[in-house]
């Protein structure tokens, strides 16, 4: 099955035991779906995929997965969330924490056929510089020819037509591409998108899956694909998800700094979730030797958050700001700080505390200022 994607040899002579097929006892009924679907002609069937494309990504194939179909079918488990009932049935869902994480899938769109306005316009500035040159080079033969026209020129014009053609096509592509929601346009996978990835310069275009995965026996117990290129937005609905898929009331979940946000955390909160994520450290002030907001400490027992030099920063008054409740704290001792160089520039530094968002920033009698 030469162009498809092919697993192990499960007859590969191992250590212990022998091969991988030793596993299956010669009695079970996998051997008979292997046998069975190894003598149907899929292609007379009806089955697409059975003749592999030359080009492009190696596909699974087919007959492989109607194995799998098969198997899932005649033991009722024919999706993802009758597996995570069994594996509940079995007591296999016993911890109350999950890991939430997303990966990036490539998909069959290349980046050049995946098309933005600024991808749309530096095209376009190309072909134009492109056009212009190859007329100056017909500019310079017209005058250095005797005979006129010369093969060369003449390929020049043939190439000038191409471009102008590639420049129609682009015109209608950035038509199409103003019809889309999200400014982005596909053309081979239309709900493909560009997304970045870890590595510089390596960004693609495809999918993002998101999956939540039990922390004791590693089991994905849900999991969604989302062409949302980054994983900010995508905590509470996936560790509502899960939270549903294992049954249980309350639900702790851990995910990494991609997935920060107040509003998701208080989303969690709210549906008994208790949600771990770690800050992101976009503040600048670290690295001009001043204090960051985890410097300051808050104490809830008296609503005061205690400063890297001891002081208290009682609460001042409450105000709104894009939509969420922020409740504002400073101290009266700010101006004559010994710190204070290294906590503010302002008179004052103010913290100020919502219910779904929590900063540090200077302030001067009350007014607010830039982030730290």
């Amino acid at each position: 099955m030469k162009r498809f994607v092919e697993g192990d040899d499960r007859k590969q002579v191992a250590l212990l035991p022998e091969c991988v097929d030793d596993h299956i006892g010669q009695d079970n009924p996998v051997r008979v779906i292997d046998a069975f679907v190894d003598e149907l002609d899929l292609g007379e069937l009806g089955f697409n995929g059975t003749t592999p494309a030359i080009t492009g990504r190696p596909s699974y194939h087919p007959g492989g997965m109607l194995k799998i179909y098969i198997y899932g079918y005649l033991n009722r488990i024919p999706s993802s969330r009758r597996f995570v009932e069994l594996c509940r049935g079995l007591k296999l869902l016993s911890s109350d924490m999950v890991a939430i994480d997303g990966s990036k899938f490539k998909a069959s769109n290349s980046r050049d056929r995946n098309y933005t306005a600024s991808k749309i316009d530096k095209r376009q500035q190309q072909i134009e510089e492109s056009v212009q040159r190859y007329l100056d080079l017909i500019a310079t033969a017209d005058r250095t020819s005797p005979t006129g026209f010369d093969v060369k020129t003449v390929r020049l014009y043939e190439k000038i037509a191409r471009l102008r053609q590639q420049m129609r096509e682009l015109a209608q592509i950035r038509k199409q591409l103003e019809k889309q929601p999200d400014k982005q346009l596909s053309m081979t996978d239309p709900d493909a998108r560009s997304m970045a990835t870890s590595g510089r310069g390596s960004g693609i275009v495809g999918y993002n899956v998101q999956a939540a995965v039990d922390t004791k026996h590693h089991l994905i117990v849900e999991h969604d694909v989302t062409n949302v290129g980054n994983d900010h937005g995508q905590l509470s609905r996936m560790a509502r998800s899960a939270k549903d898929a294992m049954g249980r009331s309350k639900l702790k979940v851990v995910a990494d700094r991609g997935y920060f946000s107040g509003p998701e955390t208080r989303a969690c909160d709210l549906n008994d979730i208790s949600a771990y994520v770690p800050k992101p450290l976009t503040s600048a002030s670290r690295k001009k030797g001043r204090f960051t907001k985890a410097d300051f400490v808050y104490v809830a027992k008296s609503d005061v958050y205690r400063s890297p030099a001891g002081e208290r920063a009682i609460h001042r008054f409450t105000t709104v700001e894009h939509d969420m409740n922020l409740r504002v704290y400073w101290s009266s001792a700010c101006p004559r700080c010994p710190m204070k160089e290294r906590c503010s520039p302002s008179d004052y530094a103010a913290s100020e505390d919502g219910s779904t968002k929590t900063y540090w920033k200077p302030c001067s009698g009350g007014s607010t200022g830039g982030q730290m």
